[in-house]
């Protein structure tokens, strides 16, 4: 099998028939090491890619280890293992917990305390209570806490992590730093490319002004009269930053304007509704343009909730601020109805604009920019589950019923909008409300302000059931 260059190399060592090959498997998530009880079934190295919730590593199957002549067989296939060590990052030293330690075991383990690279002691078929007293002896060996799991059956592969991930956490680092590198490489490609910028709002709150003043020309028909545009209509642009003189291309996205769903009877609105709501689908940022002479209206909750649904990088203009009453309360008053009515996202961006006097449009483009590059942004792994244990430690999750919930793990699944996946037991009865102090804590933290954020929950029992 291919593997994949630069990842972290974990050895299992053991003595023949502990089930160094089954677990080996278990990890690849293949059957292609010849298993059978049979001892020394395995004789050469052999290598795969491993996937242990979220973790990657290069995993190798060694021969048993036998107490030999060099010269013989079993000799030679023991300098093989010896010499897999070098240069490994872990070793899993494979014990059976339902025969306890044999001499051999602890000849094996007396060899790997003078090692160099780390040591986690796999108690093996320890399904049951029959393998209990060989896991309490694997604690005599001095090499650190025993995990106790059966690679036949899966148990036990959570634990693994947990033991896996404290020494593997600075290979992840290191890759993660070359997926950074990477990244800034895709960041160039990000501001290379044009920015998919679509206006939405109530008819008549002034999309096609601004995207008129954007341009300063009268590209789009514009008049007093309500829905006036009705196909969505898409202009290529370049706009200079005034700070600091760079050009970037725009692809800007004037729509129809959307009332209520019941006003909406005639063919051609319907038709024209439908449309807009199709250019939120390939747009990254969508802006909410609302009329500063009328304020926030239920329609506008509804539209700026299809948008975050979509998963969409929302920003929030107040028009016609130029005529504006009572600038101050209408802009507080604005926030915090929209703080309150879309739960789902607190500290939304909101600017004040006029596309008649050009205020604020310079603004609006940077801020468009900026939560655009939320919105496509990766945290590295290393970062993530440090910010993770810190929450967790922070605030743990409840208890309901007075049994614990585990949180293990959280990962970056996607972007564009970001997406995690947390790993856990018994995340069925993980509180909501812990649920959005996790993403908050995600907005907060890692830079995401207030990008709709994806957040999966994934049991660890057994993952590798199929």
């Amino acid at each position: 099998m291919a593997l994949s260059p630069d990842l972290p190399t974990v050895i299992i060592i053991g003595r023949p028939n502990v089930g160094k090959s089954t677990l080996w498997n278990r990890l690849v998530g293949k059957k292609l090491a010849l298993v059978d009880d049979q001892p020394g079934v395995t004789r050469d190295r052999r290598m795969g890619d491993a996937h242990l919730l979220g973790l990657d590593f290069t995993i190798v199957d060694t021969a048993g280890w036998e107490d030999e002549d060099a010269a013989t067989l079993p000799g030679r296939m023991r300098k093989q293992t010896e010499a897999s060590l070098e240069g490994a990052d872990v070793a899993l030293f494979v014990i059976d917990a339902r025969a306890g330690l044999t001499p051999l075991d602890e000849e094996i383990g007396r060899y790997l305390r003078e090692s160099t690279v780390p040591i986690v002691v796999i108690a093996n078929k320890a399904e049951g209570k029959a393998g209990d007293h060989g896991l309490f002896e694997a604690f005599s060996l001095g090499l650190g806490d025993p995990v106790a799991l059966s690679a036949e059956h899966g148990e036990g592969m959570a634990d693994l992590f947990d033991a896996l991930l404290p020494h593997l956490d600075e290979g992840q680092r290191a890759r993660d730093e070359e997926v950074i590198v990477d990244e800034e490489e895709d960041e160039e490609a990000l501001n290379r490319a044009p920015l998919k910028l679509a206006i939405v709002g109530r008819p008549n709150a002034g999309k096609s002004t601004l995207i008129n003043a954007l341009l300063q020309e009268d590209r789009l028909l514009t008049g007093p009269e309500a829905g006036i545009t009705r196909d969505s209509i898409a202009v290529d642009w370049q706009w200079t930053d005034p700070d600091s003189g760079e050009v970037r291309p725009v692809r800007l996205i004037d729509t129809a304007g959307m009332r209520k769903k019941a006003l909406v009877v005639d063919k051609l609105e319907k038709m024209a509704v439908a449309d807009a709501r199709h250019a939120i689908d390939f747009a990254e940022v969508v802006v909410l343009l609302l009329d500063a002479t009328r304020g926030l209206e239920h329609q506008d909750l509804k539209i700026a909730s299809m948008v975050l649904e979509e998963g969409r990088a929302l920003l929030v203009a107040i028009n016609k601020w130029d005529v504006a009453e009572d600038a101050s309360g209408l802009f507080n008053g604005i926030r915090a109805a929209l703080d309150e009515g879309l739960a789902q996202v607190k500290g939304l961006p909101v600017l004040a604009v006029s596309a008649r006097t050009g205020k604020g449009l310079d603004t609006l483009l940077k801020a468009a920019f900026e939560v655009r590059a939320a919105w496509s942004k990766r945290v590295p792994t290393g970062l993530l589950n440090r910010w993770f244990d810190e929450v967790l430690a922070k605030n743990p999750p409840p208890a309901p019923g007075g049994k614990r919930i585990k949180l293990r793990y959280i990962t970056q699944a996607k972007i564009r909008p970001p997406g995690f996946v947390m790993f856990g037991t018994r995340l069925d009865d993980l509180p909501m409300s812990y649920q959005r102090y996790l993403v908050n804590g995600i907005r907060r933290d890692l830079g995401f302000d207030a990008v709709p954020v994806r957040l999966t929950l994934r049991s660890a029992k057994n993952p590798y059931k199929n």
